[in-house]
Parts: structure tokens; C-alpha cells; sequence
């Protein structure tokens, strides 16, 4: 009977739970503020838990429900316990027993956690007496943290008081290990899942700034004084009014964001993805304006409040974190003054009574005091940080006055702390009192695919990053530490995407600003056309890098000029790369470092630079080497002749003895058996694909390879298309393979090559099979809300023998294949390419002649080169 009875109780629960979140779904629908709604999913929990419990305490064998609930009491603990349950959370319960009970409660336990799992619901739990309890949660700062958030449900009352009382105390005694271990957890946590709170898709519950911030704020003060609650927090003076509004406005805010994500999703979900973005930006009625979309209004929103908690967390964590006591002791014994107002002691800068009081409001002193903690190498102490948050709230714009400007330059050209202190301004409003442009910029998201953050957070990104390429040991940290004027290459990096978010184009725009900006800090007028031309032209180097032949000599002499003299060269240079770096992790990798540094130094050669490499000198001295190679050799005359015709971009960046070994391969192909050969490329971290073939065999070649290659899921980088003497064809792929990370299996590389070569083979011209790769649902959405629109450019400038055909798209499978069989099916050879899958949109560039090797010149054949690839690209894609 008690079994049946369990049963029963078991389907009601169901039915109670299901029609409970109906409910609920129908009142947050209709706008139910989220803190209300997640008070009111408590209560359905409780009550269902509570019908569990009865039915688990009547099913203990030998003895009465009564007996058991006596022995027993069930403690809801972390968002449950705090009563933020979401529509689809876990319930996290601590089941706490008497001692001489642990046999009964055991069975009452492992019956509700069945019972629970058959409603539907995912439970939590642990079994502990109240004395294990409090061990566990001292020695283990997750355990600590869940419950700290505790609450009495059901059971023994005086159980639950011989656990409650003792944790306060004992937590209060034991701050300094637990404040220690909490922001350790937080900070792994973090890393995990975004230290930065302007991540484009961020975790609403773990990422920086949302509301495990909230959370961190509740357990902190827990552990130092026995509350939880912001409004005793607020009591007790340790946490402002201010910072009370902020995250109990976030909290809601979050809250109801969290609950549309579960019902929509039908399960837990905290990832705001950008699918979701774009759907609750519809929902909730953003309407976008000229040059921002509503995703990017609604993300906007979003950081803002986010920022708020980050900030009123970070300020609350500062005012109690406990002070060490060698600190406590020696600290005034080693502190020394500096300046009038400045103290420097062994961690920390700190300021004199009277400065706080009559200079914390003011900028330039502000400043002097960032300036002083970056050559001391100390961090500004939290109460100078508490006066100067205060002081600044509400102020407005600023004059810009010369001590404002000349410590604010003084501060750019700074490289130690950098990063973080402007970060530190930007948080604390102040950075754009200085740059009133930066308002502008303020939580704006990127709605991309490329960049991870957001352009206020980007920008200072790419600041701290320039000043991290110091700790490389390459030909990048050698520029950046050789530059003169650092504080100016930092501003260009700090205003260089300042322009997004309008219609027109953002480096115009941008160009625009950065006049306004020189002017209000009073450059001169070579200072300000360098800056504007930085901003003007930020991402003129990796375009040319990764949009064009750069073995062209011509085109990178063009580029020198309009991009000099040799210091603006520089900061151009370690602009670029800081500019990759601050997209995200990985994205400077080594491949687009050599790229970009081969530029520079070619550039620089022709600047006059005393850092650049005399490439005529190194190209006499790779024949040389050649020469000195095949030298004897039985097909010397062979080798020679076609070593004539090598492409001045093969010569230059293949070592001597590969060319040698491909030239050997090709000589020795059969009209049956195309060569093909795979190496990795240690030194820029990829795949390199030759393949070999005659012109006269393999008509329209470069898509039947494109086909062989990517075919064998691989993604490709750049290719080059080199015709030599006697009709033979000699192409290069730089490719990364999908299948593996870093260097491919020997065995890997083997089957590559010779499933191309069949490929080659093959006696149709069809197209190939593409490995289906996994695309979520999230991607499509987001790919199908906002499209990538098609955009085909023809330049006829550039290249004297060659046509340009840009063609910027929605990535998607098989999408190169595609392109290269519509250029070979109306009339035009491919000579070179350069692939870029991973900027803003897809950019593939081609370079072009016709059948019979000529650019391409008469208007009406160019314009419908145009029309047919986009027409034909527009149909594929929908």
C-alpha cells in the first residue's frame, strides 16, 4: 500500500509540477517582474517537495512518518535555498539527520531522490549531520558557498537550529581562509566561462558581471558578517545605497532574462547566445536606428547592467578583503612618501588625508596618481578607490585642461599597467570625461562572428596587448619597444574603432574623430596626421597581408609610401597585430605574425628603415643556393630553366632544399599520377599541400584542387596558382586541418595525399562530396536573423597582369569549391588566392585573367562577372 500511496503521490507531483510552470509561464509572459516570478517557482517547488517528503517519510520501514520527520530536516541551499529558483533549476536540498539516524534517513533519502527524479526535476543533495555539514563547508569553498544560502523546509526545527547558528559563527571566524577560497573558486570559474564582462555571448549566471557577481556579494558577506541580504548589508554600512539600487536592479533584471531563456528553451539553459540575442531583442521591442541593429541596442542594455554589478561587487570585495598581517605590521615601517600626497608601501599606493579630500575630484590628479602606481608597480589601495568613486559620480564632461592632457599622455606612454588602469578609468566613467568619444563606444556590441568582446572593451584590449608584445622574442616586441612616441600609437589603439556603430564606414568615421580627439588634447600638427592616418588606415596592412599577393614588389613599394615614414611604419605594424590580439584568445596566432612581420620588413626596405632586410640581396643568394643545389645533377638544364620561371612568392618563402625536393617530384610525375606532397609548417603552425600537374592535362585546375582539398576537411588559408616553364603547374595550399590540432598524424597527412591524387584523377568533372560537419541550431538561427549579405568587387589597380575579383559572403560547406567552379565555368584562370574565413565575413580574393592569360579590361565582361557571381552565390546561400 505504501508503495501505491508513493506512487500516487509521485503522478500528482507530476501533474502539479507541469501545470505549475504553465502557470508561470503565462505570468512571466504577461510581465511578472523576474524576482516575483522566481519566488513564486520556489514556492511550486516547496510545495511539491513538501508532498515528496511526507510520502518519503511514510515509506521508511520501522517507522512513523512522524519519527522520521523528527530525526531529519530537509534544507534547500543555493539558488534554491536563496529562492531565485529558475523555471528549470536544479534543487539542491541538504538532508541533515541526528547522528543516531543516519540508517533511516538513508532510506528516507534515497526514496525522495527517486520520487524527485520521477517527477521530472534534477536534485542536488547531500547527507550529512549538522556537524559534518559545517566541517564540509569550511574545508570546501563550493560547498560553502551553496550553503550559505540556506533555509528550513521541512522536518526537525531544532535539527536545522543545532546547524544554522553554529555555521554563522563559524563562518565569521573563519573569514580570512574562506574570503581566500571563495575568490579562488570565482576566479577559475570565471576563466571558464568569461573574465571580461563585455564577452558577446556570455553565461548569465557564471560570466563576469552577472549574477553569480550578485551572488559572490551575498556569500562574502555572509562569511564576514552573518548576513546575506542587501538590505542588511546596507544596515550594516557595508554595502552604499547606490550599490544596493545597482544590483538589486541587476538582480531583476537578470532574473526575468533568465526565466525567458528557460521558457523558451523548455529546459535550463543560461548561455544568452546570439540567437537568443537577436529573438529577446525582438521580444522586447528594440528597434535598432541608423547603423546599430536592435540586438546591439539590447546587448547594449545588457553590459550595462552587468558593468554595474561588476563594479559595485569589485568595490564591495575591496572595502572587506582582509589585510595580511606581515602587511598589517611592516606595512607602515616600509612605507615610504613619494610626492607630498603619494605613500608607496610593499603592495600598494596609497594617498595622503588631504589629497583625498581636496584633490580626488579632480582628473589630472587622478591621473598622477595611475602614473605613480605604474612605475612604483602598485596597486592603488581600495579607500583611495572609494573617495574617488564617490567624487566622481554624476560629474559631467570636462574641460580639458594641460595638466589633464599632459598626465593623460604621460599615462599612454606608460606600457606597465596600462592596460588595466584605463580599463579602471573606463569603469569608473572617467576615461571618457577625457576621450568624450569612448561614451559612444560604451558597451556596444559587435554583431559578428570575429570579434569577442565589445569596441569599448576591444580597444583597451588591444592597448593592453601592444604592451604585452615587451615579453615576446621576436621581430614584433623589437618594433614596439624601437617606437619613440608610445603614448601615441597607445591612443591610436585606444580610438581606433571608435567610428562602429554608425552608417557610414567606421575608419571614415573614426578618421573624423581621432581630428577632434588631437585637437582637444592640442597635437601637433604632425602628431594628429599621424594619428588620424593610423585610425584612417588600421586595417589597410592586414588587408593587404591576407586580401593580396604581397610577392608583388610593386604593390608592397605602393603600400611603403602611402603608409611612411619608417616610424609610422612601426606603429602601423604593432597596430595591426595588437588589433588581431584583441579580437580574442588564439587569434594573433604565429601564421598571420610571419604574414604581417614578411610585410613589415619588405616595407620597411623600402622606407629606408634601419630594421628592414634587403630582399634583392636574399633573393640572389636563394639562386645562388639553388644553383649550387642542382649543380651536377643529370637534369641540371632542366632544373635551371624552370627555376627561371619560379613566382617571385614561391622563391621568397620556400627554403631552397623544399623547392628542390618538389622540382624533383614534378620532373618525375606521370601524365597519370599528379604529384602531391604534405608537410607541416612549423613555423607558421600549418599545412602545406603541394600539388604538381600539367597545364594541358587538368584544364580549370584550381577548382578540381580546391575540391581535392577541402574535400578532405580542411580549411583553407591561402593558395597560389604558379605556372612555370613548359606548362607544368606547381600550386601550394596553406591549410589547417579539421580533424586535428597543431601538426596532422604522419599517417594523416598520407591518406590526405593520396586521396587527392585519386581525386585529380578521376575521369569526371563532379562535384565533390564535403564531409558533413555539425552546425547548431544557434548558428543557424543566427546566420538566418542576420545574413552575411553577398558583395562581389572587381579591382583592375592593384596587379599590372592580373584582375581582382573580392568576393565577401556567408561562409558555408563547399563554399571556395563553389565560387572557383563558377569562375572556371565562365572563362577565367586563377593564378592566385587568398582565402580569409575568419574576419567579419568571409572574404575570398582571386586573382584573374581570362582564357587566354589577359586582365581583363572591357567593362560590360567585368560587370557581368559581377552579376553572375552574385546572383549565383545570392540563390545558393538561401
Amino acid at each position: 500500500m505504501a508503495a501505491l500511496r508513493l506512487r500516487e503521490s509521485v503522478i500528482a507531483a507530476k501533474q502539479k509540477l507541469a501545470a505549475g510552470r504553465e502557470k508561470l509561464k503565462q505570468q512571466h509572459q504577461a510581465g511578472t517582474p523576474g524576482v516575483q516570478l522566481c519566488a513564486q517557482i520556489t514556492d511550486c517547488f516547496d510545495s511539491i517537495l513538501l508532498e515528496l517528503v511526507n510520502a518519503a517519510a511514510d515509506d521508511v520501514p520501522g517507522f512513523t512518518a512522524e519519527r522520521v520527520l523528527s530525526n531529519v530536516t530537509i534544507v534547500p541551499h543555493g539558488g534554491y535555498g536563496r529562492r531565485d529558483a529558475a523555471p528549470y533549476s536544479d534543487i539542491d536540498l541538504m538532508i541533515m539527520h541526528a547522528p543516531t539516524f543516519r540508517e533511516p534517513a538513508i532510506q528516507f533519502t534515497k526514496r525522495l531522490q527517486q520520487d524527485v527524479f520521477d517527477v521530472g526535476l534534477i536534485l542536488g543533495h547531500s547527507l550529512r549531520t549538522p556537524r559534518q555539514a559545517i566541517s564540509a563547508a569550511m574545508s570546501d569553498a563550493t560547498i560553502f558557498t551553496s550553503l550559505a544560502e540556506n533555509r528550513f523546509l521541512a522536518g526537525s526545527v531544532g535539527l536545522f537550529r543545532d546547524f544554522a547558528e553554529p555555521f554563522r559563527r563559524q563562518s565569521k571566524r573563519c573569514f580570512r581562509s574562506l574570503f581566500h577560497a571563495i575568490m579562488t573558486a570565482r576566479d577559475e570559474e570565471r576563466t571558464q566561462y568569461g573574465e571580461l564582462v563585455h564577452l558577446l555571448e556570455p553565461n548569465i549566471k557564471r560570466s563576469s558581471g552577472t549574477l553569480r557577481g550578485i551572488q559572490m556579494v551575498r556569500w562574502l558577506g555572509f562569511a564576514k558578517f552573518g548576513e546575506n541580504e542587501m538590505d542588511a548589508l546596507n544596515r550594516l554600512g557595508a554595502v552604499s545605497d547606490r550599490d544596493r539600487k545597482i544590483l538589486r536592479d541587476a538582480r531583476e533584471y537578470l532574473l526575468r532574462l533568465r526565466n525567458e531563456l528557460h521558457f523558451h528553451a523548455g529546459k535550463s539553459t543560461d548561455l544568452l547566445d546570439r540567437a537568443e540575442q537577436i529573438r529577446i531583442a525582438e521580444l522586447y521591442g528594440y528597434q535598432g536606428t541608423e547603423g546599430l541593429l536592435p540586438v546591439e541596442q539590447f546587448m547594449q542594455t545588457y553590459f550595462e547592467q552587468t558593468s554595474g554589478v561588476r563594479d559595485a561587487g569589485r568595490h564591495f570585495i575591496a572595502s572587506i578583503r582582509p589585510q595580511s598581517p606581515i602587511a598589517t605590521i611592516f606595512g607602515p615601517i616600509m612605507t615610504r612618501r613619494v610626492d607630498r600626497d603619494f605613500h608607496v608601501g610593499p603592495y600598494r599606493i596609497s594617498t595622503s588625508k588631504k589629497w583625498k579630500q581636496h584633490r580626488a575630484g579632480q582628473i589630472d590628479q587622478i591621473l598622477e596618481l595611475m602614473i605613480a602606481a605604474s612605475r612604483f608597480g602598485r596597486q592603488i589601495d581600495h579607500p583611495t578607490w572609494e573617495i574617488i568613486r564617490s567624487k566622481m559620480q554624476g560629474q559631467g564632461e570636462v574641460e580639458m585642461t594641460e595638466a589633464t592632457r599632459r598626465a593623460f599622455l604621460t599615462l599612454l606612454s606608460e606600457p606597465g599597467r596600462l592596460g588595466e588602469l584605463l580599463r579602471r578609468l573606463h569603469e569608473l566613467r572617467l576615461l571618457e570625461k577625457i576621450v568624450p568619444q569612448m561614451s559612444h563606444a560604451r558597451c556596444l556590441l559587435q554583431f559578428n562572428q570575429y570579434h569577442k568582446y565589445t569596441v569599448d572593451a576591444h580597444c583597451i584590449k588591444t592597448v593592453e596587448c601592444a604592451t604585452q608584445f615587451l615579453e615576446r622574442d621576436d621581430t614584433l616586441s623589437a618594433v614596439y619597444m624601437k617606437i619613440k612616441k608610445k603614448w601615441l600609437l597607445h591612443l591610436a589603439l585606444l580610438i581606433h574603432d571608435l567610428g562602429k556603430g554608425f552608417s557610414e564606414d567606421h575608419s571614415i568615421v573614426g578618421a573624423r574623430m581621432a581630428e577632434e580627439i588631437a585637437d582637444r588634447f592640442w597635437l601637433s600638427p604632425q602628431d594628429k596626421e599621424t594619428l588620424v592616418h593610423l585610425v584612417l588606415h588600421h586595417l589597410t596592412m592586414s588587408h593587404l597581408a591576407f586580401r593580396r599577393d604581397t610577392s608583388d614588389e610593386q604593390l608592397v613599394l605602393s603600400f611603403a609610401m602611402e603608409n611612411g615614414p619608417a616610424e609610422r611604419m612601426r606603429m602601423l605594424f604593432v597596430l595591426t597585430c595588437a588589433d588581431f590580439a584583441g579580437v580574442g584568445p588564439g587569434t594573433l596566432n604565429d601564421w598571420k605574425v610571419r604574414v604581417l612581420t614578411d610585410l613589415y620588413r619588405r616595407s620597411m626596405q623600402n622606407l629606408g628603415g634601419d630594421d628592414t632586410v634587403d630582399t634583392i640581396a636574399l633573393r640572389r643568394k636563394k639562386h645562388d643556393r639553388l644553383a649550387s643545389l642542382v649543380r651536377g645533377h643529370e637534369h641540371e638544364e632542366w632544373f635551371r630553366h624552370v627555376i627561371d620561371s619560379l613566382p617571385e612568392g614561391f622563391l621568397q618563402e620556400t627554403p631552397a632544399t623544399q623547392i628542390i625536393s618538389d622540382l624533383e617530384q614534378l620532373h618525375a610525375m606521370t601524365d597519370d599520377s599528379p604529384m602531391v606532397a604534405c608537410q607541416y609548417r612549423e613555423d607558421r603552425g600549418v599545412l602545406e599541400i603541394t600539388i604538381g600537374t600539367r597545364e594541358a592535362l587538368m584544364q580549370g585546375v584550381f577548382h578540381k584542387l580546391t575540391a581535392a582539398v577541402t574535400s578532405q576537411r580542411m580549411t583553407i588559408l591561402a593558395a597560389e596558382i604558379n605556372t612555370l616553364a613548359d606548362g607544368l603547374v606547381l600550386d601550394r595550399y596553406f591549410v589547417q586541418d579539421q580533424d586535428h590540432d597543431g601538426q596532422s598524424p604522419p599517417q594523416r597527412m598520407e591518406d590526405i595525399c593520396q586521396r587527392i591524387r585519386k581525386y585529380l584523377t578521376a575521369a569526371d568533372d563532379q562535384a565533390p562530396t564535403f564531409t558533413a560537419t555539425w552546425t547548431s541550431r544557434n548558428q543557424r538561427l543566427a546566420e538566418e536573423a542576420i545574413p552575411i549579405p553577398t558583395e562581389i568587387k572587381i579591382d583592375n589597380e592593384t596587379a599590372d597582369l592580373f584582375t581582382i575579383v573580392e568576393v565577401f559572403t556567408q561562409d558555408r560547406q563547399g563554399l571556395l569549391y563553389q565560387i572557383s567552379r563558377m569562375l572556371y565555368d565562365i572563362g577565367l584562370s586563377v593564378h592566385v588566392a587568398r582565402i580569409t574565413t575568419h574576419l567579419d565575413q568571409v572574404v575570398d580574393v582571386f586573382y584573374v585573367t581570362d582564357a587566354e592569360g589577359n586582365k581583363i579590361f572591357d567593362e560590360e565582361r567585368l560587370k557581368s562577372i559581377k552579376q553572375t557571381l552574385n546572383e549565383a552565390l545570392v540563390e545558393q546561400a538561401s
